[in-house]
């Protein structure tokens, strides 16, 4: 549960640099600044972070249920 929830997290902030970056909005990298894949690439990390985020949360409300 955890491990999908820190996961999930980490996904999110390296999809919102890949997105910044992408977008040229953070710069610092001559390969990924600017380029558009990039900032898709990004997206798509960012929704299947999110994915985990809502799975791990799921997760911990069924235990709580069970628990009382």
């Amino acid at each position: 549960m955890w491990a999908r929830g820190i996961v999930g997290v980490v996904l999110c902030v390296v999809g919102a640099v890949f997105v910044a970056q992408g977008t040229n909005a953070l710069g610092g990298s001559q390969m990924m600044s600017g380029h558009g894949g990039y900032a898709v690439l990004g997206g798509v990390v960012i929704v299947i972070g999110v994915a985990l985020l809502v799975w791990a949360n799921r997760v911990r409300r069924n235990r709580m249920d069970r628990a009382h």
